[in-house]
């Protein structure tokens, strides 16, 4: 079984990028705002975990903080001003929102264009229709992670277990793009392991501990672990894979933590540099 480091391809990418910022022309250095909506603990340590990314590779980034009961006319108002500044390169709102915000309202008011996570409409409709677009990150990292260790997507079934318009559909889309099959499972699938025994790649995104066990994964198939799930006593990190029973089976696998999640951290500031090219190009 070959262990999927995501950490060391991150890193690697990461010093890649630092020396195409490090060679721009004198002037602008890439940018990122954040905005963050009440204090979720999970929230504040992605933040900060992005931050420091940021400052890894020379992206000025910059976070704006509201608390819980803020607005909706003045998130809007926030969301605008960010569109119309042209120091701003990308533009990131941090999940979750309170429940008085309407979350597809909020992500649709991101201009396409500084749309650094790829959840505009128009950005997941040009995914849909297989035109280049800015990616999610999640998903753009799990693809760059399977091209790294130089896995075949085309011909192979892929199944994915989790649905989300955040992850499991856009990461679909993406591997159909890629040539693959793509069998979508989610809370309602009935007989999940009739699915996933069939995948050649099993990526499961869902938030479940060990809810992928050794009997429902193909032998020798390669599977991507994305659920992140903290055990609020002993602290310790799992995915949803069982790791140590499929580990025995699987020809990849992805750990937790390691495996997806600097992936998508390194995706963020590539997505971002991107959106910075564009901008500067225009």
């Amino acid at each position: 079984m070959v262990l999927m480091d995501g950490k060391k391809l991150a890193q690697q990418l990461e010093t890649e990028l630092k020396t195409q910022i490090n060679n721009l022309r004198e002037g602008r250095k890439p940018s990122l705002v954040v905005i963050m909506v009440g204090k979720d603990p999970s929230s504040e340590v992605y933040v900060h975990h992005k931050q420091e990314a940021c400052a890894r590779v020379g992206i000025t980034s910059k976070l704006l903080e509201f608390a819980s009961d803020v607005t909706e006319r003045t998130l809007i108002t926030t969301i605008q001003a960010l569109n119309a500044d042209s120091s701003v390169d990308g533009i990131l709102l941090q999940f979750p929102l309170p429940s008085h915000l309407n979350k597809t309202k909020m992500m649709s008011l991101v201009d396409p264009s500084k749309d650094v996570d790829g959840f505009n409409y128009q950005n997941q409709g040009l995914l849909m229709q297989n035109q280049p677009t800015i990616f999610p990150c999640t998903p753009l990292g799990v693809i760059e992670l399977l091209k790294a260790y130089e896995i075949e997507l085309k011909g192979k079934n892929v199944c994915i277990v989790g649905a989300s318009n955040i992850v499991g559909k856009p990461l679909g889309m993406m591997l159909l793009n890629q040539g693959s099959s793509v069998d979508f499972c989610h809370e309602f699938t009935l007989d999940l392991a009739s699915h996933t025994l069939r995948a050649d790649i099993l990526i499961s995104a869902v938030g479940h501990q060990g809810l992928i066990t050794k009997a429902m994964v193909k032998p020798q198939a390669v599977v991507i672990d994305i659920g992140f799930i903290k055990d609020p006593r002993s602290k310790k990190v799992f995915g949803d894979v069982d790791f140590a029973q499929v580990k025995t089976v699987a020809s990849y696998l992805t750990p937790v933590p390691g495996g997806v999640g600097p992936m998508t951290v390194v995706m963020l500031l590539k997505n971002t540099f991107l959106l910075y090219l564009s901008h500067e190009k225009n």
